[in-house]
């Protein structure tokens, strides 16, 4: 079994930041791609942005390209999420995600097969 397990969240002002972190503990592998993903009230759960395990390659949402950065240490199985320029619409719950089966990240929440349990960030404008 793994575990995610999120932090970093809470209250920032509006062009504020914050650092999401998201650790992998339990079965130990390796090669997976990771992504993070964030639901807000009454909306779907979207794509934020995703890293492959090299950090090569990473994926961003246009809402947050220049804004957010993914970043990995697979020394301590820890994927980073680093927000900058915050707005009120980055308000959400956010979740990280693995993708087990390949090292290659993807905008498809269906490919995860991991989650962690969410961790809410609220921008105040």
């Amino acid at each position: 079994q793994v575990q995610l397990v999120e932090s970093g969240g809470g209250l920032v002002q509006a062009g504020g930041s914050l650092r999401l972190s998201c650790t992998a503990s339990g079965r130990t592998f390796s090669n997976y791609a990771m992504g993070w993903f964030r639901q807000a009230p009454g909306k779907e759960r979207e794509f934020v942005g995703a890293i492959s395990w090299s950090g090569r390659t990473t994926y961003y949402a246009d809402s947050v390209k220049g804004r957010f950065t993914i970043s990995r240490d697979n020394a301590k199985n820890t994927r980073y999420l680093q927000m900058n320029s915050l707005k009120p619409e980055d308000t959400a719950v956010y979740y990280c995600a693995i993708r087990s089966s390949t090292s290659i990240p993807t905008r498809d929440e269906n490919e995860y097969d991991f989650w962690g349990q969410g961790t809410q960030v609220t921008v105040s404008s």
